[in-house]
C-alpha cells in the first residue's frame, strides 16, 4: 500500500482556530492562547511541524491586522509556513446590520468594498493569492427588502472588488443557507455563488464549506458539479450534526468526507495543479486548539488515502454493467481499509512523528505557551 500521490497534498489552517472560542452563550478561555497574529502563526506552525501537511495559514482581517504585513509573512516563513488565503469580515460592524455588499445605502456598500481593497493590499504584502469572502448579508422578514435589488447591488459590489484584483489573484466566494439571517441569505447556495462567479470571470471561484448545507444535502454531488465547471476554488472543512457546528472534520460523518474525496480523486483535483485549496474552518470550543487542528488535518489525509485505494477500473466496469452492490462494495472496501498504520510508516520515513498528537503533547510547547503568554489581551474569536 503506497500513497505517493499524497506527497504534494496540503491543508491550510485558519489563524482563528487558535484563539478563545465558544458557543452563543459563552466564550471559554484557555491557557496559552495567542495574544496576537504572530503567536497564532507560531501555533499554526506546530501543526505543520508535526504532520507535514499544513504549510499555510489563513488570516482574517481585521482580526489579524498588524502594522507590517511583510514582517508577519517573513515571520511565518521563519516558522516553516506561509500566509494563505485572506478572509474579509462583513459581520462585525454596526453599519452592516442590514447588509454590507448588498446594503441599500451606497455609502455602506462603498465601505464594504473598501475593506476588500484593504484585504487585497494585505495579499500583496504577504504573497497571498486568494481573497475569501463569506457574505453574511440577508433578510429576516418577507418584504424587508427587494430580493432582486439585493442581488443587483451585490453583483455590482463584487464587480468592483474583482476589478481591483491583480491578474494573479483569485476571489473565492462562499455560501451559507441560513444564519445570521433566516428568511433569505443573499448567497444561500452553491448555485447563487456560481452564478456570481460566472458573471465576474474565470478568477472567481466557489468556496464549499461542508457545514453550510441543510441536513441530507448530497455534498459530493455539489463537489462534482463545481469540478465539472472548473469553479471549485476551495473547501472550508469542518463537520456537523445539525448546521454550522464547526466540529473537527470527519468527526460526525467520516463516510461523507470519504465520499467527497472520491469525487476529488476521480478528476485529480487533490493535486496542486487543480488549484483547489483544501482549508479548515473550525473553532475549537471545548477541545485543545493545536491538537484539534492536528487531528483535523490527519482526518483529511486519511479520507484522501482511502479514496486513493478505490479500484477505479473495477468500479467503472461495475457501474457500466449495472452491478449495484458490486459497485457499492468497491467503495466500502476502500472506506473500511485501515490506513493509519501505512500513513504512520510514511510519516516516519519522512522524519515526522508516527503519532503527531502524542508528539505534540510530549513536546512541551503547550506548557511553555501557558507559562509565557501572560499579560495582554488573549486573542479570541473576533480578535
Amino acid at each position: 500500500m503506497t500513497f505517493d500521490e499524497l506527497d504534494e497534498f496540503t491543508v491550510e489552517v485558519p489563524s482563528w482556530a487558535y484563539g478563545n472560542s465558544g458557543t452563543r452563550f459563552k466564550v471559554f478561555a484557555a491557557p496559552g492562547v495567542p495574544r496576537d497574529p504572530y503567536e497564532k502563526v507560531a501555533d499554526a506552525a506546530q501543526v505543520h511541524r508535526h504532520t507535514g501537511l499544513a504549510p499555510r495559514v489563513s488570516l482574517h482581517i481585521p482580526w489579524d491586522r498588524v502594522d507590517d504585513y511583510a514582517a508577519l509573512a517573513a515571520y511565518a516563513k521563519e516558522q516553516g509556513v506561509r500566509i494563505g488565503a485572506i478572509n474579509s469580515n462583513l459581520f462585525q460592524d454596526d453599519d452592516y446590520k442590514l447588509g454590507s455588499l448588498a446594503h441599500a445605502d451606497p455609502a455602506v456598500r462603498a465601505k464594504a468594498v473598501a475593506h476588500h481593497r484593504e484585504c487585497l493590499d494585505v495579499m500583496r504584502a504577504t504573497g497571498s493569492k486568494d481573497l475569501k469572502i463569506w457574505l453574511p448579508d440577508g433578510t429576516n422578514y418577507a418584504g424587508q427588502d427587494s430580493l432582486r435589488d439585493r442581488q443587483d447591488r451585490l453583483a455590482d459590489s463584487l464587480q468592483r472588488i474583482y476589478t481591483a484584483m491583480d491578474p494573479d489573484q483569485r476571489l473565492l466566494l462562499e455560501y451559507k443557507f441560513f444564519e445570521p439571517y433566516f428568511y433569505a441569505m443573499d448567497i444561500p447556495d452553491w448555485g447563487t455563488s456560481l452564478l456570481h462567479c460566472l458573471a465576474l470571470g474565470e478568477r472567481a471561484q466557489v468556496v464549499l464549506d461542508t457545514g453550510h448545507h441543510a441536513p441530507g444535502t448530497n455534498i459530493e454531488f455539489i463537489v462534482m458539479q463545481l469540478l465539472r465547471q472548473d469553479r471549485l476554488g476551495a473547501f472550508d472543512f469542518n463537520s456537523r450534526f445539525y448546521a454550522d457546528d464547526d466540529l473537527i472534520v470527519g468527526s460526525a460523518d467520516p463516510f461523507q468526507l470519504f465520499r467527497i474525496m472520491v469525487e476529488i480523486v476521480s478528476v485529480g483535483a487533490h493535486r496542486p495543479a487543480s488549484r483547489v485549496n483544501f482549508m479548515l474552518d473550525q473553532c475549537h470550543n471545548i477541545e485543545e486548539k493545536i491538537p484539534g487542528q492536528i487531528r483535523s488535518v490527519l482526518n483529511v489525509e486519511q479520507a484522501l488515502a482511502k479514496a486513493l485505494l478505490v479500484d477505479t477500473a473495477a468500479l467503472s466496469a461495475a457501474q457500466r454493467s449495472g452491478d449495484v452492490l458490486g459497485a457499492h462494495g468497491l467503495l466500502m472496501d476502500a472506506f473500511e481499509t485501515d490506513v493509519r498504520g501505512p500513513l504512520a510508516d510514511r510519516r516516519e520515513e519522512r522524519g515526522l512523528p508516527r503519532d503527531p498528537v502524542a508528539a505534540f503533547a510530549a513536546s512541551g510547547y503547550a506548557a511553555t505557551a501557558a507559562a509565557t503568554r501572560v499579560g495582554g489581551r488573549q486573542a479570541g474569536w473576533g480578535a
